[in-house]
């Protein structure tokens, strides 16, 4: 078996020619930059998340909005006219009631459906666990 030595790497031979303040200058402004990527990261996944909540939020006001001035105005009609060919005005009420009764679940099962899609931050969460933990704050 010969010795051979093995050659130095590039962070060897940096780390023989550079000294101690400059790579400790260089690994503040690296861990600097990496702050301010993870900020922005974050940044950017918050106003996603803040988007599809915008989105589930106005799709539930809208329902709501929607089915009281439906529920105004055509219950009212059709209220009337079941009750005045079938019913009875009392049945008819109830009639109206449950027909309305679904409108409104079905609606607010899909505006819970799309806040739920929401995700967050994944990224950023992602690429803080790869930060080192004494890197991180108590």
């Amino acid at each position: 078996m010969s010795d051979q030595i093995t050659p130095a790497s590039a962070a060897h031979a940096k780390a023989d020619a550079t000294s101690l303040g400059d790579l400790l200058a260089d690994v503040t402004r690296d861990l600097s930059t990496l702050m301010r990527q993870e900020v922005e990261l974050a940044k950017v996944e918050a106003k996603q998340s803040a988007t599809r909540a915008g989105k589930g939020s106005g799709m539930l006001a809208g329902a709501g909005v929607a089915g009281h001035f439906v529920l105004l105005f055509l219950s009212i009609a059709l209220w009337y006219a079941v009750g005045e060919e079938w019913t009875g005005l009392g049945w008819s009420a109830v009639i109206v009631a449950v027909l309305w009764a679904i409108v409104a679940a079905v609606l607010t099962s899909r505006g819970r459906k799309e806040l739920k899609t929401i995700k967050g931050m994944p990224q950023t969460a992602a690429t803080l666990q790869e930060i080192p933990p004494t890197l991180k704050p108590s």
